[in-house]
């Protein structure tokens, strides 16, 4: 039950920081290229 409630509060702080659908691309973006930099390492 713990798990649901802490994963809930990080989703509710996930929307309220990218409010928009460009700011979510963005941080889709930066997630995608620190994956990629992994990677090259």
């Amino acid at each position: 039950m713990n798990k649901i409630a802490v994963m809930s509060v990080a989703l509710a702080l996930l929307l309220a920081g990218c409010n928009t659908i460009q700011g979510i691309g963005k941080d889709v973006e930066r997630l995608g290229e620190k994956v990629q930099d992994a990677g090259k390492k």
